[in-house]
């Protein structure tokens, strides 16, 4: 029995600390006595915790104000130099491995290109660049490893989180790959292992265009296409965390082929490769040059352009930039947003979101040029009432996020537990 309270007691006590550290973290700086108000929490505990964050060095004096009649009360907040965390993109193009503070600056950034698909076909060179890429960040940024809190890991697929945690590509390949298990061979750092659009999600929730929405949907649109779904503020996974793989969703039976194997998948019309080899296609028939800069990515054979990292986003980008003047990248782009219309359609009429974001980099520069007539398709589509109350806007954090919504899982777990390590 005394086991049993001694245990309530600290779980009481790591409770309390949670809850001031969210607070510290996501409303600082505040004072002690705003901490009581938000929290809460009697003067009392809240004086003991921050006693206690102060003395663990997770909190800092942030100035003070002045309060009324009596001494300036004193603001507290989280100290960004507290402890450092890891956010790993692992894109289908790149690895990018970047370490925080704990505010979220940017201290180190390491990055490896990658050939398309390359952690289901061949998982041991894409852990080798990932541990080559964390040694990088922390010897560059001078950060002590006992200082770094955890390491999240953003991957495309299927993260299936059970007494293993094993990745399941989106595409034909090899299936299942043990990711922790290949990392734990070369780190002893904690890992947190999550799908690059749900821990974006989470970043944009935060930080960006979220901000304030309990329910949303954050649709990304890379080389892939996915969608990171949050219902009453909690990511929604569904039974075996494959929710939000929003690109195989079918918009047209019997429609163009997808790479997952399947064919009218969304992806397969609004994915970045889906718009390339579109232009490519139509702009070889007709006889046209192509958008200044497109064709030089021209690749993939008779009828197609193809590009991988930067030789894709620029392709891609100088389509975007030719829709002004050029007919062809206009009607290719016209076509994109009216699939993506009633793909963001789809996502309203099932989830009643207060907010749809866009982004991935070919999300921001598709809804940079045809956001009005993305958001005239999905009013054709969806149910009215629903559309009349969602908004549907840009992310905020920029087009390469995912290592920065990766560093957000350790950070979810610190917070979660008080701080601790």
């Amino acid at each position: 029995m005394g086991q049993m309270n001694r245990r309530t007691v600290r779980d009481l006590r790591r409770g309390n600390r949670s809850t001031l550290l969210r607070q510290l973290y996501f409303r600082g700086p505040v004072s002690r006595q705003e901490l009581g108000t938000l929290t809460g929490l009697s003067s009392g505990s809240v004086s003991n915790v921050v006693g206690e964050l102060l003395a663990d060095e997770l909190v800092e004096e942030a100035g003070s104000v002045e309060s009324d009649g009596g001494r300036p009360r004193t603001l507290l907040r989280v100290a960004p130099g507290g402890g450092h965390l890891i956010g790993v993109d692992v894109g289908e193009t790149h690895v990018r491995v970047e370490l925080f503070d704990l505010s979220l600056t940017e201290l180190a950034r390491w990055e490896h290109p990658l050939t398309p698909g390359g952690l289901e076909r061949d998982p041991e060179p894409v852990v080798g660049h990932i541990l080559t890429g964390l040694d990088a960040v922390v010897d560059k940024s001078g950060a002590s490893p006992d200082a770094v809190i955890g390491v999240g890991v953003g991957v495309p697929g299927v993260v299936e989180q059970g007494d293993e945690i094993l990745v399941h590509g989106p595409t034909a390949g090899r299936d299942a790959v043990p990711l922790e298990r290949l990392l734990r061979t070369g780190t002893d750092l904690p890992l947190f292992i999550d799908n690059g659009a749900t821990a974006q999600g989470q970043a944009e929730m935060w930080f960006g265009a979220g901000r304030g929405a309990d329910n949303a949907v954050i649709a990304l649109i890379g080389s892939g296409v996915g969608a990171a779904i949050v219902t009453a503020g909690v990511p929604y996974r569904g039974a075996t965390s494959s929710a939000g793989e929003w690109g195989h969703t079918v918009v047209q039976v019997g429609g163009r082929a997808c790479r997952c194997g399947a064919v009218g998948c969304l992806e397969a019309y609004v994915g970045a490769q889906a718009v390339l080899d579109r232009y490519g296609h139509g702009a070889r028939g007709a006889g046209a040059g192509g958008a200044d800069g497109a064709g030089g990515a021209d690749g993939a054979g008779e009828g197609g352009l193809d590009g991988v990292g930067e030789d894709q986003q620029a392709a891609f980008a100088a389509i975007v930039g030719a829709a002004g003047s050029e007919a062809r990248a206009r009607e290719v782009l016209e076509e994109a947003a009216a699939y993506l219309g009633a793909g963001i359609a789809d996502l309203i009429n099932l989830f009643n979101p207060e907010r749809i974001i866009l982004g991935g980099w070919a999300g921001l520069l598709l809804g940079g040029r045809v956001l009005p007539r993305i958001r005239a398709a999905t009013a054709s589509y969806a149910l009215r009432r629903p559309y009349a109350q969602t908004e549907i806007g840009l992310a905020e954090l920029g087009p390469d996020a995912v290592a920065l919504g990766a560093a957000t899982l350790p950070l979810a777990h610190f917070l979660a537990t008080g701080g601790s390590r």
